[in-house]
């Protein structure tokens, strides 16, 4: 609880954020970040791939990230830094992989929309293996909450 980047995301600050990307977040995604916007995990890991993952933070959602101190985990930021290389589309509006969680070593855990705008599943993003529309993910759950689950 000591490591939530406040102010906590308001539903106006979501709303915009859904437009501005066009989708839809999942409703346990939006609690989470409700009550533990940019928390840390004690010692979070998980498995993918065959591979354990370990989570160094969770990305927050703010209405000025320059302002803050912590402002530099916010997810608009993350994705400004990443741009062409989380989708295969350059004529895409809005975002097909949304960055979620920062890994150890660069990578991301994100809500993947690439089947569709509702219902995103969790994948990890590679970042030594994606290049410029062309990401390289790795599927790790259908859910934000299996996703949670799965943390140790």
């Amino acid at each position: 609880k000591a490591s939530i980047i406040y102010p906590l995301p308001t539903d106006e600050l979501f709303e915009r954020k859904e437009k501005y990307w066009r989708v839809d977040l999942p409703i346990d995604y939006v609690k989470f970040l409700k009550e533990n916007n940019g928390a840390r995990t004690k010692d979070g890991a998980f498995e993918c791939n065959g591979r354990e993952y370990a989570i160094d933070r969770f990305l927050c959602l703010l209405n000025a990230p320059r302002e803050n101190v912590l402002g530099m985990y916010d997810i608009d930021v993350t994705l400004t830094q990443l741009e062409d290389r989380l989708t295969d589309n350059e004529d895409l509006i809005g975002v097909d992989i949304l960055p979620i969680v920062v890994l150890f070593a660069g990578d991301f855990v994100c809500l993947d929309f690439t089947k569709g705008r509702k219902n995103p599943s969790v994948c990890v993003w590679d970042n030594e293996k994606s290049a410029e529309l062309e990401p390289i993910t790795y599927f790790v759950a259908d859910t934000f909450s299996e996703f949670i689950s799965k943390i140790q």
